[in-house]
C-alpha cells in the first residue's frame, strides 16, 4: 500500500505529465498559426490535424483547420468545416462569418446574409459581421438594380442605382 506522500507524488507527477502534454499540445497549435502567416499551408494543416487528432471537437483548432481551408482555395472543405463549428458552438459569431465569407465568394449573399444575422446574434457587438452585412446588403441590392434595368428597359433610375451601388462597392475594396 502507498504511503500519502507516495500517492501524492505519483498524482503530481502525473498533473506535470498532463500539463506537460497539454503544452506540446498547444505548442503545435502555435507552430500552426505561425506556418499558415508564413503560407507554409500543407505545413500548417498538418499541424493542426495532429493537434485535432486528440480534441476532434475543439474550437480553436478548428476554426484555424477552417482558416488554412480557405487559404488553401478549398472553399468546400472550408465551408463544412465552419458549418460544423457553427452547428457546435453557436455562441461564436466568428464561424459563421467566416462562413458567410465564403458563400459570398460563390455569389451565395442570400446564405451569406443568413449566416452574418447568426454571427451578430452571437455577438450584437461583433463589428466587422455589421460591415459584411452591409456589403451583402449592397450586392442584394446590386443584383435587384440590375434585374429591374433588365426587365424594364425604360426604367431610368435602377441603372443610375445599380452605378452608385457599384461605385461604392468598387470604391470599398481598395
Amino acid at each position: 500500500m502507498m504511503s500519502r506522500r507516495a500517492a501524492w507524488m505519483a498524482s503530481f507527477a502525473l498533473g506535470l505529465l498532463a500539463t506537460g502534454i497539454a503544452c506540446a499540445q498547444e505548442r503545435e497549435l502555435v507552430q500552426a498559426e505561425e506556418l499558415l502567416k508564413q503560407k507554409q499551408h500543407a505545413q500548417a494543416l498538418q499541424r493542426v490535424e495532429s493537434y485535432l487528432a486528440s480534441r476532434p471537437k475543439e474550437a480553436r483548432g478548428r476554426f484555424l483547420k477552417g482558416l488554412i481551408l480557405t487559404e488553401q482555395k478549398k472553399s468546400a472543405d472550408a465551408i463544412k468545416v465552419f458549418a460544423d463549428l457553427t452547428n457546435d458552438y453557436p455562441e461564436l459569431p466568428e464561424p459563421y462569418n467566416n462562413l458567410a465569407v465564403l458563400y459570398a465568394a460563390q455569389g451565395d449573399y442570400e446564405k451569406a446574409r443568413l449566416a452574418l444575422e447568426m454571427a451578430v446574434r452571437a455577438n450584437p457587438g461583433y463589428a466587422i459581421a455589421y460591415e459584411n452585412l452591409g456589403d451583402i446588403y449592397s450586392r442584394m441590392a446590386g443584383q435587384s438594380y440590375d434585374k429591374a434595368s433588365k426587365l424594364d428597359k425604360t426604367n431610368r433610375s435602377a441603372p443610375l442605382k445599380l452605378k452608385a451601388v457599384n461605385e461604392m462597392l468598387s470604391g470599398a475594396s481598395h
